[in-house]
């Protein structure tokens, strides 16, 4: 090679099934990779731990940003004294998301048949399941809706 390196990153996109509009914008992920640096082909179940994981750690990051955004301005002070209260975190929720429940949660949930996952057009049934990750993997969650008094 030319010493030029392929990027792979997955795509992830989700869905509700019956919705136009995704449940949340789609984003890129690096695919997981082995001790050596490289990557290889993975279970589904390990798929789904990496990518819970890592939108936990970005959460977790955001919430953590926030907290140091939140420091108080001479102006926040004095209307919080007007007000009679001083409130430098403003209601925000700062409990941290626990990765491993959030993997259990999200794993639970495939199994029980809540969500559907479907790499490159084809719907992974099994969590034992080897796929592939390729520079233009995508990756689709889709949240099934059930009807009432089904």
């Amino acid at each position: 090679m030319n010493g030029v390196q392929i990027e792979v990153c997955m795509v992830i996109s989700t869905r509700i099934l019956g919705k136009r509009k995704p449940l949340l914008s789609d984003f890129s992920i690096d695919p997981p990779l082995d001790q050596s640096g490289g990557g290889r082909d993975r279970t589904l179940r390990e798929l789904i731990e990496h990518i819970v994981r890592a939108q936990v750690n970005q959460y977790n990051n955001q919430k953590q940003a926030q907290r140091f955004d939140r420091v108080l301005g001479v102006q926040e002070i004095q209307e919080g004294l007007l007000r009679g209260k001083l409130d430098p975190a403003s209601k925000s929720n700062t409990q941290e998301a626990d990765a491993e429940e959030a993997v259990g949660v999200a794993l639970l949930a495939f199994e029980d048949g809540l969500y559907k996952v479907i790499i490159d057009e084809t719907e992974r049934v099994s969590l034992d399941e080897v796929v592939r990750v390729t520079a233009d993997t995508n990756i689709v969650f889709l949240r099934l809706v059930f009807l009432a008094g089904g």
